[in-house]
């Protein structure tokens, strides 16, 4: 496994535990390579011949689908090894983390930082980010265990990059990467000078774009504080000025028309019905006029045959991404008219890794994100 970048933030592995965390991301690329592809013939050549002798008929959505596909020994064989593989990478790396977290702790306190970091220890934090350990991930991304705790996003970083199988790049940034090379592309004329990125976790994605546009102010936002230690930390470590601060992107501290773009990387899906209105009520509240709002997230439902929509709907039941059955069937344009944009300047667009501005040891070239985008 190709290992993640090396900063003075990541928890460093000894021998065994290296070797671990290789097997389980080489565990995580069999799957995903030479079983997950099985579900497709045990579909055609057995689910589906069942289920047009009994019904008459095809499978008329992905819920249909799901009913006799979990009884389907092949589908379930492939969904247990999968639900373990997302286990094993965090109990792969915790003990790395805990090792060195009172070493981490100390690396996370700088004296004179070129960004910064505000808390909010009052702040409340929301149902959907409490109610389950999104992927997972035990004590999720808001959890604090000790005072002045890294421990999230110390687990964070490296156990993303399992899950991901190296396909977030070795600095945990593609998304960062989609997204810039993305907003220089259909922006290439576009001069920003204040950035906020919602929902930024250690913020890899704003870290890069700080990295990529030194003169611009960027702030980046969280709900969870030990992420937010981490990531600011993080960035100093990699040599990147960004203001990070422990805020609800439903409803922030930001003067309104303050910024020129407000972005986020994959985090609606975390959020609920109402939440996702408000953080476009709020986007729009902030954006300078002429400023843009560019949220990128995974696929919706619509257009997808219902096979695929299936299997792509496995973490919803088994890796605790909830909100996201909603998500892919929400009409995102109608919440953008409710938010204030003008239908005309709402553009929903996509953006695959081929807009990615560096090279990650495992990608899919095909692999496209839609992105809501509008113009204030």
């Amino acid at each position: 496994m190709t290992p993640l970048q090396e900063h003075k933030m990541l928890a460093k592995n000894n021998h065994d535990e290296d070797s671990r965390q290789s097997f389980v991301n080489d565990f995580r690329v069999h799957l995903s390579s030479n079983v997950f592809p099985g579900n497709f013939p045990a579909y055609y050549k057995r689910v589906l011949p069942q289920f047009l002798k009994n019904e008459k008929r095809e499978p008329k959505n992905s819920n249909e689908i799901r009913k006799v596909m979990n009884k389907d020994p092949f589908y379930s064989f492939w969904s247990a090894m999968q639900r373990n593989s997302q286990e094993m990478i965090w109990s792969s790396v915790i003990d790395t983390v805990e090792r060195q977290l009172d070493d981490l702790i100390t690396k996370s306190k700088i004296e004179k930082p070129n960004g910064s970091l505000t808390l909010n220890p009052n702040l409340d934090i929301p149902k959907y980010n409490t109610a389950a350990d999104i992927h997972l991930q035990p004590g999720a991304y808001h959890q604090q265990q000790v005072d002045n705790d890294v421990s999230a996003g110390a687990v964070y970083d490296k156990g993303t990059y399992i899950y991901s199988m190296g396909g977030l790049g070795t600095g945990n940034n593609a998304m960062g990467q989609i997204t810039h090379g993305f907003f220089k592309s259909e922006f290439p004329k576009k001069e920003i000078s204040k950035v906020l990125d919602m929902g930024c976790t250690i913020g890899g994605s704003v870290t890069y774009w700080a990295q990529k546009n030194p003169n611009v102010e960027f702030h980046a936002i969280d709900l969870g504080a030990s992420v937010l230690r981490y990531g600011h930390a993080r960035a100093e470590a990699l040599g990147a000025e960004v203001h990070f601060s422990q805020q609800n992107a439903e409803k922030t501290n930001f003067d309104s028309e303050s910024f020129d773009l407000v972005m986020s990387h994959i985090l609606l899906h975390e959020t609920s019905t109402s939440a996702l209105q408000n953080i476009f009520d709020e986007s729009f509240r902030l954006l300078k006029p002429g400023g843009i709002m560019m949220h990128l997230d995974l696929p919706q439902a619509h257009g997808v045959a219902p096979l695929e929509s299936f299997l792509f709907e496995w973490e919803i039941y088994n890796n605790n991404e909830h909100f996201y059955g909603q998500l892919r069937k929400m009409d995102l344009v109608e919440l953008c008219i409710k938010a204030g944009f003008n239908k005309d300047n709402i553009k929903p667009s996509s953006a695959g890794n081929f807009w990615m501005e560096e090279q990650t040891p495992y990608s899919s070239d095909d692999f496209v994100f839609p992105i809501t985008l509008c113009i204030k």
